[in-house]
Parts: structure tokens; sequence; C-alpha cells
């Protein structure tokens, strides 16, 4: 039966190898899915410049991100004098279509009243009018990526969607969630056209962050959905909500402009698939593309080939809290145990999660749980601690900077669950592999390899 655990303070001072990212990325990355948007941190420069070196080594981008530059004074007596040049160095030098504010710990503790500072703004510089602004509470101490994200979300909803009495009938809304690549929006795109439909995806990252070449150096995001489709989405016939932690999001939309919400808790796996197929059918009344047939016939076989090596496979996984769900529940279908579940951060998710012992937590509470492990699921900061154990490490989640290709993976839909299925698959067989040729090594032969004995 499944338990949620916290070692108390007094027995975990502090957190060793920690597995929580700050809500400021999170609203980062959130803007950063909007075309020629320029995400600014109102607090100091170190703040900007530690998640600035994370997302670049994460999706190998060049990542645009600007600070207020708050220091000790302007901390003490009041941080809008900073915002305000920020804001307008900004707009004079760069055109950006919006600008992204997120807030800090720094900010936050000092109590900088967000609403107001937007107020004055707009009425000290109506000559930036036509420059859309949105401002999110984000503070470092509390909550986590994934809360920043939906707080940057929530706060684009709330600033520039207008309610329409026009309904599109094909077009729909989709709230991506953090745990989401940019290749994983793309391959909803493609599923969600497939039907005939026009999704507007916010954030879109699959448009901004995922390789893109430009002719020219420019300073804002380089793609992603427009402020003109954001300020369209109350047009639309309905939105797909993709995450627990979206879901104050497609609440505010769905209050703002009576567009009906459909939630999805995961993407990832046969039967959530089926679900979303199932609302696409309903929304468009087309039946199921031949392509997602196909797509789906490959999925099965390739549970049936893959669950031999995933059944009784003693697995910890350590990630946000949507990812986390999604990827025990897949596990869970496969025939998997998972021994261990950790999260950054508290989420209702985590009341749902099918393991042995769920956590918040950080990677050495990872290490600690997955010794008798087979397989841990985590982001590339818990590579050091899988190699003390001896336990073999599948890197998802952010960041991944060990590996190439972050931003591309698929793990949602037919396809990204057999890619999903086929790369856990292949560490568990690998190994598999790996022992039987030591006990061949051991039981005959010169051990050397001279004879052929290596040979498997």
């Amino acid at each position: 039966m499944s338990h949620i655990q916290r070692f108390p303070s007094a027995a975990k001072a502090a957190s060793t190898n920690p597995l929580k990212i700050s809500q400021p990325l999170g609203a980062a990355l959130a803007y950063l899915g909007v075309d020629r948007c320029l995400p600014l941190f109102h607090g100091s420069q170190g703040c900007t410049a530690f998640g600035l070196v994370l997302l670049v080594r994460h999706f190998r981008e060049a990542i645009p991100l600007q600070t207020t530059a708050m220091d000790q004074v302007s901390t003490i007596l009041g941080g809008y004098e900073n915002l305000e040049q920020a804001i307008r160095t900004i707009v004079e030098r760069n055109k950006p279509a919006m600008i992204g504010v997120a807030t800090t710990g720094v900010t936050e503790t000092k109590g900088e009243d967000m609403g107001g500072q937007y107020t004055l703004f707009r009425q000290r510089n109506p000559d930036m009018a036509d420059t859309a602004l949105v401002f999110a509470n984000t503070p470092d101490f509390a909550g986590g990526f994934e809360d920043g994200f939906a707080a940057a979300v929530t706060a684009i909803i709330d600033r520039l969607v207008e309610p329409s009495p026009v309904r599109i009938p094909t077009q729909v809304n989709v709230l991506a969630g953090s745990h989401l690549s940019p290749g994983d929006v793309e391959e909803l795109r493609d599923i969600i056209e497939g039907f005939g439909l026009s999704p507007i995806f916010l954030p879109d990252l699959s448009l901004s962050m995922s390789g893109r070449q430009p002719t020219d150096f420019t300073a804002t995001s380089l793609g992603g959905v427009t402020v003109e489709q954001i300020r369209a989405m109350g047009a639309s016939a309905a939105t797909i909500v993709i995450g627990e932690h979206m879901r104050v999001a497609g609440n505010a939309l769905e209050l703002k402009t009576d567009v009906p919400s459909h939630f999805f808790s995961r993407l990832t796996g046969l039967e959530a698939t089926d679900k979303l197929v199932r609302l696409l059918m309903e929304l468009s009344g087309k039946p199921a593309p031949a392509r997602l047939r196909r797509q789906r016939e490959a999925l099965v076989d390739a549970m049936l080939d893959g669950h031999f090596f995933y059944s009784r496979k003693r697995i910890a996984v350590a990630l946000e809290p949507d990812l986390l769900y999604a990827v025990t529940g897949f596990l869970a279908d496969m025939g998997a145990e998972v021994v261990a579940a950790v999260s950054p951060t508290q989420s209702p998710v985590l009341e749902r999660l099918k393991a042995a012992t769920i956590m918040v937590g950080d990677h050495s509470d990872v290490e600690t749980l997955a010794r008798d492990a087979d397989l841990i699921v985590s982001n590339s900061h818990g590579r050091q601690g899988a190699a003390r154990i001896g336990v073999p490490l599948h890197r998802m989640g952010l960041p991944m900077f060990d590996r190439l290709g972050a931003g591309l993976r698929v793990q949602v839909g037919y396809r990204g669950t057999r890619e999903l299925l086929c790369d856990i698959g292949n560490l568990f067989l690998a190994r598999e592999m790996d022992h039987a040729t030591h006990e061949a090594d051991e039981s005959h032969g010169c051990g050397g390899g001279s004879c052929g004995c290596n040979a498997v």
C-alpha cells in the first residue's frame, strides 16, 4: 500500500543533491513558448545566471533571459525603478511582442506589489501599450518548477485571453504542462491535426525550443504561440489540459471564456492515449486516422514483446510530480514494481501514484531507497548516486545535460509510449545480457576472451 512519507526536519536538516527546481525557472520556460517573448527575472543577477545555465545545458540553444539586477539598496527600498528601467530598455532595444516577468525570492521576501507595479508602469509608460506585459508571482522558497510554469500560464491567460461570442468548431486550445518536451508538443500537434482540428498550444515549445537556425541574431524567443493566437483562445470549441499542475490554468481559461476544459493527468500509456483519441473523435466527428490505428497496433505489439523484461522489475523514480505520475503509471501498466517515487514538491497526484513508497525528497533519498532496485529514472543530476550504488539510470525530465536531444524526446501518444517502452526495456535487456556474459566467463573459458569465451 502506498504511503507518503517525508523525513522530519530533525533527521534531515539539509537537501543533498537537490531534485527541486525553482518556480522562476518554470515560469521562464513557459514564457519561452510565446513567440518574440523575453522572460525577465525580477531579482538579482545571480538568480538569472543560474537558471540561464541550466536551460542552455538542457536544450543546447541560446536562451533569452533578462534580469532587473536588484542589489542590496533596491531590495530594501523597493525594486520598481529597476523593473521599469529594465522593461523600457528591453522594449527600446529588442522590440518584443511580450515581456514575461517572474518574481524571485528577493522580491517576494521584500513583498513587492506586482499588481500595483503593473498598473503604475502602464500609467507612466503609455507609449509602450503595444507591448504585452505579464507578471507572475513565483517565489523561490515555495513550490517548484511545475508551480512556476503553471503560474506563468495562468498569468498569460488572465492578462491576454479575450472572451468571444464566436465559436470556431475546429479550433482547440491545448494547455501543455511543463513535463512535456518540445518533441511531445510536436507529437500532440500531429495527432490533433490528424482529426482536422487546429490546435493552439499554450505554451508552444515545439516552435521555439526544438532547434531553430535564425539567419540573424534575435534577443527574444524565436517561434512559439503568438500573442494574437493567445487572444483568440476564447473562440475555441474546447480546451485540452495536460497535467494536474495545469488545472488552475484550465479552470481560469474556462471561467473567463466559457470554453469547456478536458483534463488529462497523463498522455503516456495505451489507455491514456485511447482517452485522448476518443475525445478528438468526439470533437471532430471523425474516426481515428489510419496512421493512429497503426501506431496503436505497434504499441500493443511492443507491450507484448516487452512485458517479459518489465515483469517484477524494481524501479525507483525521481521526477517532477506530473512526470512522476506519468512514468510510474506506465511502469505499473507494464508489470514493473515502483519501489520508490520521489517528488521534489507536494502535489495532489502523489496520492494516486502506484508505488510502494512515496516521498517528497531529493536525490540522496533516491540513492538510499534504490539500493536493491533494477533501475533509477531521474534527470542527469541523479547520475552520481546511481553510479555509487551500481544501478542503471534512465534519464528523463529537466535538466538532461549529458545526453543529446533532450528536447526532442517523445513520450506521449502511442508512438511516444512505444519509444519509452523500448528505451527502458533495452536497459533491462542489456543488463541481463551483461550478467549472462559474466556468468559464462566465470563458469568456463579462459576469461580473457582469447578463446572466444566472451562471445554472446
